[in-house]
C-alpha cells in the first residue's frame, strides 16, 4: 500500500492570513509606485540649456548671464552665477589727481543669485537673467597705489570665466545655497 503525504503551506490552511498577505503586498506596491511618480514629477529630469543659451553681457564691473533652460521639474528654481575676472583700477591721490590706469589688482570672483518661482516654469522651460554684484570699490587700503592714503577704484573687470549653477527645488537665495544641484556648467564669456 502506498500512502502519499503532502504538506500544506501555512497560508493555505488559513484563508484570512492568505488574503491579508496579498492585501498588504498589493498596498505596498501601490504606495511604492505612487511615491516614484511623485518624486519624478517634482524633480528635474534632465536640465539643460536650450540652443544658443546662455549668453553673457559684460557690463564693465558686473556680468549678466541670460538664457533659457529646459527639462525642469515643478519646483522653485535658484540660479547662481559666479564670474572670475581681472580688474583694472585707477589710483587717485588725496589732492584728486589721477594716476594713469594700469593697476593690476588681484583677480576677483563676483557672484549673483536669482530666484524663480515654479509658476514661471512653462512645460519645463524657464527664461532667466542673473547679474553678479560689483566688486568692492574703492579697494580698502589701496594696496596697488603708492600709499594707503590714495584711493584705488576698479573701473573695469575683464571676465575670464563664469559658472552657472541651477538648483531645484529651491527657494534659498542666500549663499552658500543648500539645495539639490541639477546643473552646473563653466563657460568662457
Amino acid at each position: 500500500m502506498h500512502i502519499a503525504i503532502t504538506k500544506e503551506h501555512p497560508t493555505t490552511r488559513n484563508p484570512l492570513i492568505s488574503n491579508s498577505l496579498r492585501r498588504i503586498t498589493s498596498i505596498g506596491l501601490i504606495v511604492l509606485v505612487l511615491a516614484s511618480f511623485t518624486a519624478a514629477n517634482g524633480l528635474a529630469a534632465s536640465v539643460h540649456f536650450k540652443h544658443g543659451s546662455p549668453t553673457f553681457t559684460d557690463n564693465g564691473v558686473t556680468l549678466t548671464a541670460s538664457g533659457s533652460l529646459a527639462g525642469l521639474g515643478n519646483g522653485d528654481v535658484v540660479i547662481a552665477v559666479s564670474a572670475t575676472g581681472k580688474p583694472t583700477a585707477v589710483c587717485t591721490n588725496p589732492a584728486g589727481a589721477t594716476q594713469p590706469p594700469g593697476q593690476n589688482p588681484v583677480e576677483v570672483t563676483l557672484t549673483g543669485v536669482g530666484g524663480f518661482p515654479a509658476s514661471e516654469i512653462k512645460n519645463g522651460n524657464l527664461a532667466f537673467s542673473v547679474t553678479t554684484v560689483a566688486p568692492t570699490s574703492p579697494i580698502p587700503g589701496a594696496p596697488d597705489c603708492p600709499n594707503s592714503r590714495w584711493t584705488e577704484t576698479i573701473t573695469d573687470v575683464a571676465f575670464t570665466s563664469a559658472t552657472i549653477t541651477v538648483y531645484q527645488p529651491c527657494a534659498d537665495t542666500t549663499e552658500p545655497i543648500n539645495c539639490p544641484k541639477v546643473l552646473e556648467r563653466t563657460f568662457t564669456p
